[in-house]
């Protein structure tokens, strides 16, 4: 066994806008994504998308859901979930303010990830809202911002919140998951 120290290196925001192929950053570690997601992971986050515009311009709000946008969170940390939504000022490239609303859907080579690591940088950076969906189980958790850690919502067939925007969302379940 060596006695060597073992060089782990800590890549910035400025390596990672210098890469190729599709990469998230997590304090200073890069990570491969994975190749695409298949047919009904991206059905849903379609389906998230079209829904979460629908619920903003019903209530008239300021908002817009991006699906494949990086967040810029530090200068060692870039992330791209499936699904954000954003108020107020829209982002003209990346964006580098936490969204109001997170969606990660879930995959086996994902789920650790999203479920622990994800979600606690989500918390700690300040997302009010993070969504988690399981295509394997058709479950969908909606999870609020708590003091020490995310809180979840009761949710039936309806998830509802109210962003800090004042914007209410509702999404009916079956129409995500559909």
């Amino acid at each position: 066994m060596s006695s060597a120290p073992r060089y782990v290196p800590h890549y910035t925001v400025e390596d990672y806008l210098q890469w190729q192929g599709d990469w998230e950053l997590i304090d200073g570690v890069a990570i491969a994504m994975t190749p695409s997601p298949f047919g009904r992971h991206e059905r849903i986050v379609a389906n998230l998308v079209y829904e979460l515009m629908a619920c903003v311009e019903r209530e008239g709000c300021d908002c817009r859901a991006y699906a494949g946008l990086d967040w810029i969170v530090s200068s060692d940390t870039v992330v791209r979930p499936d699904v954000m939504l954003v108020c107020g000022p829209q982002p003209e490239r990346h964006l580098e303010k936490p969204p109001e609303l997170v969606v990660e859907v879930l995959s086996p080579s994902t789920q650790l990830r999203d479920q622990v690591t994800k979600r606690q940088l989500y918390h700690q950076h300040g997302v009010e809202f993070y969504m988690l969906v399981d295509p394997e189980t058709n479950s969908i958790e909606l999870l609020q911002q708590g003091e020490a850690a995310y809180e979840p919502l009761d949710s039936a067939e309806r998830l509802e919140c109210r962003l800090a925007s004042g914007c209410r969302i509702t999404l009916a379940k079956d129409r995500v998951l559909r």
